[in-house]
């Protein structure tokens, strides 16, 4: 069975949050993991930056995994998904380097770039 990107793109958009949360917990002897959030909303720097982050990866998840399932179910071409998908996943994964790396401008950029991959992909289903 071949690969099929736009699903594949859709579990790994799923599981970027967590790599915002382990950046933010990564080699911390302090973490209160029975009051997690609280712990991370006092964080500042690379774990506050880790945590925006994952909060944005999750804010970003439904709109895209949305986008791909309709566009799956009315067949939109295939060539064209895909690239939509791949074009989304690498403005994420960049997103997330320019938050960590506090690149304000460049994450803006990225943001942008995938919300309107996410944009591109519902149009031809309008």
């Amino acid at each position: 069975m071949p690969m099929n990107t736009p699903l594949a793109c859709v579990l790994f958009a799923g599981v970027m949050p967590l790599l915002g949360a382990a950046t933010a917990k990564w080699g911390f002897k302090g973490f209160d993991n029975h009051q997690p959030r609280a712990w991370l909303a006092e964080q500042s720097g690379l774990r506050a930056r880790a945590n925006a982050a994952q909060l944005n990866s999750f804010e970003a998840f439904p709109f895209f995994a949305v986008a791909v399932l309709l566009a799956l179910h009315f067949q939109a071409e295939s060539a064209w998904l895909d690239t939509l998908c791949l074009m989304f996943v690498a403005a994420r994964v960049l997103y997330f380097v320019a938050y960590l790396m506090d690149w304000a401008s460049f994450r803006t950029l990225c943001w942008v770039v995938g919300y309107g991959a996410c944009i591109a992909i519902y149009l031809p289903l309008l």
